[in-house]
């Protein structure tokens, strides 16, 4: 079954169906938004009671699926002895970059460089240091925060397929994450360059940042943009949000930090909490 599930990602039009349901998503006609939000909500067990906002009070289905959380919801470890989950969900893996490889699944890796859109300056940085790929469900809350305070350094837009990001399709597609659409964003901190990785996938309409508001989707070039004095955020402040689910594959020069010996593939993330000690 999970043959059969890759093999038709790799004939079906991905883009076109991630367009079409970009126009369904933000559809502001009752008749298609209601049934969406409350369908989905339904069959993926969304707990509205986190929710700032109750069901009835979304204009799109997108807007209901980048929905805010009340106050309070995410408490914040201490961002000063600790990197913070930059999402609810879960590790699909963890570890080190060694080789300037990221492990991807058993048996699968791909090159830090083609996930940074061809960055090999960055991607030399990189070398040594760690790396986290935390998994978005259905159900998540789908704002992305920053692991750690930084200032935005560069962002590069790299165009991709759009395949699922699921464990199946990780196992089973190689250079899954180098492959698909994604927006590198590369922040400067205290603990040095980091990377926050937001990672396109089936059906996903969109990817928005708090500085440039919705990146548009599905274009051919690899777009660079430096920030020569870009803004600077606080570990926990929101960065980013996907419009439906998707991925994030954060990037830490070595010497910085040190992943929680407890956390592994399959771990649970909160938003927020601590997932490493920081080392500088």
């Amino acid at each position: 079954m999970s043959q059969f599930f890759i093999r038709a990602q790799h004939i079906a039009p991905q883009h076109a169906l991630s367009k079409l349901a970009g126009r369904f998503a933000d559809s502001r006609v009752p008749a298609i938004r209601d049934p969406l939000i409350h369908r989905f909500a339904a069959a993926y067990g969304v707990d509205m009671d986190e929710a700032e906002r109750p069901l009835g009070q979304y204009e799109t289905f997108n807007d209901f699926f980048t929905r805010a959380l009340k106050p309070g919801a995410r408490p914040l470890a201490d961002a000063a002895t600790h990197v913070l989950s930059p999402a609810d969900g879960a590790v699909s893996q963890i570890g080190r970059i060694a080789g300037g490889r990221v492990v991807q699944a058993k048996g699968r890796d791909y090159s830090v460089a083609e996930l940074l859109g061809g960055n090999t300056e960055d991607a030399a940085r990189f070398e040594g240091g760690r790396f986290a790929t935390i998994y978005l469900s259905p159900k998540d809350y789908h704002r992305v925060h920053m692991p750690a305070a930084g200032a935005l350094w560069q962002t590069i837009y790299v165009p991709g397929d759009l395949f699922s990001v699921n464990g199946v399709t990780a196992e089973g597609v190689d250079r899954l994450f180098a492959r698909n659409e994604r927006l590198v964003c590369l922040f400067d901190g205290e603990i040095g360059r980091f990377a926050s990785v937001m990672v396109g996938a089936m059906i996903v309409a969109g990817i928005a940042t708090v500085w440039g508001g919705r990146v548009k989707p599905h274009g051919r070039e690899v777009i660079g943009e430096n920030f020569a004095d870009g803004p600077r955020f606080e570990a926990g402040d929101e960065m980013g949000r996907f419009f439906l689910g998707s991925t994030v594959v954060l990037l830490f020069e070595p010497g910085r930090i040190e992943w929680l010996e407890e956390l592994g593939p399959g771990s649970v993330l909160r938003m927020g909490q601590a997932i490493a000690t920081r080392t500088q």
